[in-house]
């Protein structure tokens, strides 16, 4: 069980006013992640759990691509690993951004 945390400065605050969303199943080759809007507009974290130790550096290099893509400020995502690969991970991501576009 490895957990890897990686913090990213924004330079803005991810769209929407949702509070909270949770996508995603814990299973094998899947994942599932909490979004939280509770950091500073500049702020973005993701925390994650995973079964798989030594992928730190795919994990490093995903988390970037998707704050890159979603400039997701003030979000915290949680995420819970099965295993999954870089592109679920990343769809997985993005399915969260856009859940927590929503206004209610």
């Amino acid at each position: 069980m490895e957990k890897l945390i990686f913090h990213h400065k924004m330079l803005q605050r991810a769209a929407g006013a949702k509070e909270l969303a949770i996508n995603g199943v814990v299973a094998s080759g899947n994942l599932e992640v909490l979004s939280e809007r509770v950091l500073h507009d500049s702020e973005c974290t993701v925390e994650i759990n995973t079964a798989v130790d030594g992928f730190g550096e795919v994990w490093a290099a995903v988390v970037q691509d998707f704050v890159d893509r979603y400039n997701p400020g003030g979000l915290r995502f949680s995420i819970n690993d099965g295993g999954a690969r870089p592109d679920i991970v990343m769809l997985r991501l993005a399915q969260a951004v856009r859940l927590m576009e929503d206004t209610q």
